[in-house]
């Protein structure tokens, strides 16, 4: 009793913590910056839309949304497509071959971000691919590549081999073994993978902010940086923008939650 009793309060703690800054951003999208300042965790006296209606209609966040959405869009199609075949291709090598070919991919993982920025700059200012939605969504691939085929590499080893023989024996190929059983079979792995890349990529605000130099081309972490002055920044503003942001994030988790919990747990149920 005692034991539930404490884990209870932690929970309690736990969430108090999450849901106070939360509803602070909330209350504040619909304050003034003198309200914000005098009474932050209060709630507002008046819902006034009038911050939503500034950051819709004269911060040219729209374009910045539009321009976050195609290169969430690519990024994250692109990357999925690469990494499930580089898993496939990768589980389906016996022995320590493929595990050396899986090892070395996911040694990306282990350099920094960081590390790799300047020469990655230099390379894709020699290609032209500066200040280009497409260097944007090329560099988005090869940063979380590693990551995806880790997830999904791991789950494809777990796949029974005796139906990549059956298939085999059917007369399928490569290809369509790929897409007719090992994509079929992954379907709640490559979810997962895909609101995790998804939430990456939506949210990235060092590469935007490296590649990206036009106004006109900025993703949406880029623009919200627009409601931040050097002796002022105007918070109830920003708080609009990042609740509007926010926004494609908590519908996607929404209505994928499922395949979310699925693919993180199909792995620990197989044989």
């Amino acid at each position: 009793m005692a034991g539930k009793l404490s884990k209870g309060a932690i929970l309690a703690v736990y969430a108090v913590l999450i849901l106070v800054p939360l509803l602070v951003v909330l209350f504040g999208t619909f304050k003034t910056t003198p309200e914000l300042f005098a009474s932050p965790f209060a709630p507002p006296n008046r819902l006034d839309l009038g911050n939503y209606g500034e950051v819709l209609g004269g911060q040219n966040l729209g374009t910045a949304f539009l321009n976050s959405t195609i290169v969430t869009a690519c990024s994250v199609t692109l990357t999925l497509f690469i990494a499930t075949l580089a898993a496939y291709g990768i589980s389906r090598i016996p022995g320590w071959k493929g595990w050396l070919i899986f090892g070395f991919i996911v040694l990306g993982m282990s350099v920094p971000a960081q590390a790799n920025m300047i020469p990655q700059y230099v390379l894709f200012q020699q290609l032209g691919l500066l200040d280009s939605q497409v260097g944007l969504v090329l560099i988005n691939i090869v940063v979380t590549l590693p990551v995806a085929v880790f997830i999904l590499g791991g789950f494809m080893r777990t796949l029974p081999s005796d139906l990549f023989e059956a298939a085999k024996v059917d007369g399928s190929g490569p290809w369509r073994t790929y897409y007719a059983v090992a994509v079929p079979l992954s379907l709640p792995s490559i979810a997962a993978t895909g609101i995790f890349l998804f939430v990456m990529h939506w949210n990235d605000l060092l590469y935007p902010l490296l590649f990206i130099s036009s106004p006109e081309k900025r993703t949406l972490p880029v623009a919200l940086l627009s409601f931040q002055g050097e002796f002022l920044t105007n918070y109830p503003l920003l708080f609009a923008g990042v609740v509007l942001a926010s926004i494609p994030i908590v519908v996607a988790y929404v209505f994928l939650q499922r395949f979310f919990v699925a693919g993180m747990t199909a792995g620990a149920v197989k044989g």
